[in-house]
C-alpha cells in the first residue's frame, strides 16, 4: 500500500511540475491523473502497485471534500452576490450538456446499428 501511495503522490507532484513550467495553464492534479492514467494504459505502472491505495483513497473521499467546503462557507458573501449569475451558468451548461449527451447517444446509436 505504501508503494501505490508513493507512485500516486510522485505522479502527482510530477503533474504539479509540469503544471508550473506551462504557467497553470492545467492544473497539476489533472496532468498527474492523465500521466497516470497513461502509465496504466502502457502498463509501465501495474494496477496491483497502486490499487490498494488508490482503493483506500476513494473510499475516504469525502474527507477530500472538506476544504472545499469550507471555502464555500467563507466565500459565502461573495456567492450570494453573484447568485443570479451563478444559476444561469448551472442551467445553461445543464442544458447544453443533456443536449450534447443526446446528440452523441443519437450518433453512437446509429453507428451501433449500421
Amino acid at each position: 500500500m505504501l508503494k501505490g501511495l508513493f507512485i500516486i503522490l510522485l505522479f502527482l507532484v510530477v503533474g504539479n511540475g509540469i503544471s508550473l513550467l506551462i504557467g497553470d495553464f492545467i492544473p497539476g492534479s489533472v496532468i498527474g491523473m492523465i500521466l497516470l492514467f497513461l502509465g496504466l494504459l502502457t502498463r509501465l505502472i501495474k494496477k496491483e502497485d497502486v490499487k490498494g491505495s488508490a482503493d483506500a483513497l476513494t473510499g475516504n473521499m469525502s474527507l477530500f471534500f472538506v476544504p472545499a467546503g469550507v471555502g464555500l462557507m467563507e466565500a459565502f458573501g461573495l456567492l450570494r452576490q453573484n447568485l443570479s449569475a451563478i444559476i444561469v451558468s448551472i442551467l445553461i451548461s445543464t442544458i447544453l450538456v443533456v443536449m450534447v449527451t443526446g446528440w452523441l447517444i443519437q450518433k453512437l446509436e446509429k453507428r451501433n446499428d449500421e
